[in-house]
């Protein structure tokens, strides 16, 4: 389906209907600042002026884009995405573009005022990066300055930390119905950064593991992928801004998932998980040099449990101390296939942020 899922929304906010629709002919308008969550390529000779000329691509799932004026409406380009967009303003319910068509799209019906606006991508994105073209206002409105959070955290794994499937509530699902059910916002991560009022970056994708894909599929496992800004590996990312004070890490549900097929490199479960253990303590040595303050937080639910435990004791044997393995247990897995619920998604964030509050000297390692 394609077009705005939600093109009216009654919004809680006094006096206000919001509306938003795509329009083929824009005022003209003056670009508004913005802040960044997550890694964007950010394209700079776009052939056009007016909205959208700025433009950035984008790929890891939980990005977002911030912005905050005064005024009464809003515009924004977005490319020809595979994705679903929530559109949030002043903190009330989303508003809703699943595959929004290419384009520029006007928000209206604001009451004259200070507002704020959070463009979230609730999707996943595996098979190509997707793409915004900024915010814009007419003239006459006025921007007002983004207060950028102290606190950031990091995000690693796989479609535990996507949200596949989460909103789903049901277990068996189509492809269509996962990638309809899939809301990162909802997951864990996004609600613990929520809770405290944190900048964030999800860099996880379903099916990775750490050394083997889900039943030994082709593709680099997660590590392989992490260190650029899309999945087509031809940019290494660095933002010398994204020192977050804690990163929390899960992988290995897909490492372990299925049996060893044939021809795989592993001959059997001990060269899987001796492989494992020692990729898995390089990958955390290698965030530890790019983050020297950093928290480092792995989490395992119910099976793979001991395997996780077993990687933290070897890196602290190596020297690392900025490290906690938490176990997470009791989870029903109602999303699709057997991943967390939203419940579920809650318990985490639950088990994170009573870890993170009995030590509150993690905020302060940077």
């Amino acid at each position: 389906m394609a077009g705005v899922l939600a093109a009216c929304l009654c919004m809680a906010a006094m006096g206000e209907t919001l509306q938003l629709e795509k329009i083929s002919v824009a005022p003209a308008l003056v670009l508004l600042p913005m802040s960044v969550g997550g890694r964007v390529r950010e394209i700079h000779s776009v052939p056009r002026s007016g909205p959208g000329s700025e433009e950035y691509e984008y790929q890891w799932p939980g990005t977002y884009f911030r912005t905050a004026f005064i005024g009464s409406e809003l515009y924004f380009r977005v490319g020809a995405n595979h994705e679903i967009l929530h559109v949030v303003v002043d903190g009330q319910a989303p508003l809703v573009l699943v595959n929004p068509e290419a384009g520029v799209y006007r928000l209206s019906g604001l009451a004259n005022g200070p507002h704020s606006v959070d463009m979230l991508v609730v999707t996943e994105s595996q098979k190509g990066p997707n793409s915004f073209g900024g915010f814009d206002i007419v003239a006459g409105e006025k921007p007002l300055p983004l207060k950028r959070p102290s606190r950031q955290i990091e995000f690693i794994g796989d479609s535990y930390t996507v949200g596949y499937g989460n909103t789903s509530g049901k277990r068996e699902c189509s492809v269509d119905e996962v990638w309809a059910t899939t809301d990162n916002s909802k997951a864990f991560g996004p609600l613990v950064a929520n809770h405290y009022q944190a900048d964030y970056q999800i860099n996880a994708i379903s099916g990775r593991g750490m050394v083997r894909n889900y039943n030994g599929l082709p593709g680099d496992p997660l590590p392989g992928t992490y260190p650029f800004v899309l999945f087509d590996k031809q940019q290494r990312y660095a933002d010398r801004n994204w020192k977050p004070q804690i990163i929390v890490v899960s992988l290995g549900t897909n490492d372990f998932a299925m049996p060893l097929n044939p021809r795989e490199r592993w001959k059997n479960n001990d060269e899987l998980r001796s492989d494992y253990e020692k990729t898995y303590v390089r990958f955390i040595q290698g965030l530890r040099a790019g983050n020297a303050d950093a928290y480092i937080i792995l989490w395992a639910a119910d099976k793979d449990d001991a395997e996780v435990q077993r990687v933290a004791e070897l890196a602290r044997a190596q020297g690392e101390r900025k490290i906690a393995f938490i176990p997470i247990d009791h989870l029903s897995f109602r999303g699709c296939h057997w991943h967390p619920s939203l419940a579920d998604d809650e318990t985490i964030r639950d088990k994170l942020v009573q870890f993170i509050d009995s030590h509150p000297g993690i905020w302060q390692g940077r």
